[in-house]
């Protein structure tokens, strides 16, 4: 098996306690299908360049400068030095700074995981402690990261042998779910005892296939085909057709006693 690309190096610090440690991505993009613009006469690949919006000519690099719009058509210019001036160089290292309950975090500010293994024997022990701690104390650790050059919270938390860092959203990048929740109502005890049984008809085991792309798929096979065929066009396949829509308002009671019997159905079949 192919060893993992390390995205990161460095050292993982609980007050004098440190140890080496590589963080990778827990996720990928790699088998996703991408695409390049091409010139259909020619072949060739098309290059994007910044235009004038006013001219309509192109700009050169020497001439293109960052600008925050304070108002209309009204711009505070920003130089690549200015921004780069403040811009946090990484000291290479995961400060635990403290430790909060393991469910005292709102889901809504996990980010991307990562996955935090110790990178030497020497650390190996220090690391294992540290986890084996958190893991009995059913706590998860706050720590600051520079990643891109600006700094991080990080939630670090027990998996399996390793330790699982996801990095946290900035919290002007929450949105508070008060208004979004304020409608509440309570449903009769009929089609609530028809939704438990309609949900529990349909129960399964969690599978990663349950998160497949058909799109992928599809492409894949869109692709294969072309390959087969030799830049030929091949048909669309043919879109599902969508049911018909009334327009009128359903009743809850009659919908769950149909999705009910028409589960069973297909169960028998």
């Amino acid at each position: 098996m192919a060893k993992q690309p390390r995205y990161w190096k460095g050292y993982l610090k609980l007050s004098l306690v440190t140890c080496q440690v590589s963080l990778t991505p827990a996720t990928t993009e790699n088998a996703k299908i991408r695409f390049n613009v091409l010139n259909r006469q020619s072949g060739n690949r098309l290059e994007s360049h910044y235009i004038d919006s006013g001219t309509g000519k192109p700009v050169d690099d020497d001439n293109q400068v960052k600008g925050y719009e304070r108002g209309d058509d009204d711009y505070i210019f920003l130089e690549d030095e200015e921004i780069e001036a403040i811009a946090l160089e990484s000291n290479r290292a995961i400060n635990i700074d403290n430790f909060v309950p393991k469910d005292s975090i709102d889901w809504i500010y996990y980010d991307a995981p990562h996955f935090l293994t110790p990178e030497d024997k020497v650390g190996m022990e220090a690391f294992c402690v540290i986890r084996e701690a958190m893991r009995a104390s059913a706590v998860v650790g706050i720590a600051r990261l520079v990643l891109n050059r600006r700094e991080r919270a990080v939630l670090l938390e027990p998996s399996g042998n390793g330790i699982l860092l996801w990095t946290l959203r900035y919290g002007d990048e929450v949105r508070t779910p008060d208004k979004a929740f304020a409608v509440a109502e309570k449903p009769e005890a009929k089609a609530l005892a028809l939704m438990k049984t309609l949900i529990e008809k349909r129960r399964e085991d969690w599978s990663p296939e349950m998160t497949q792309d058909p799109v992928q798929d599809k492409l894949a096979a869109l692709i294969k085909a072309k390959k087969k065929g030799r830049g030929k066009k091949v048909a669309a396949p043919q879109k599902e057709p969508q049911p018909a829509q009334s327009g009128n308002v359903i009743n809850i009671m009659d919908a769950l006693k149909k999705s009910i019997e028409a589960n069973r159905k297909s169960k028998g079949a």
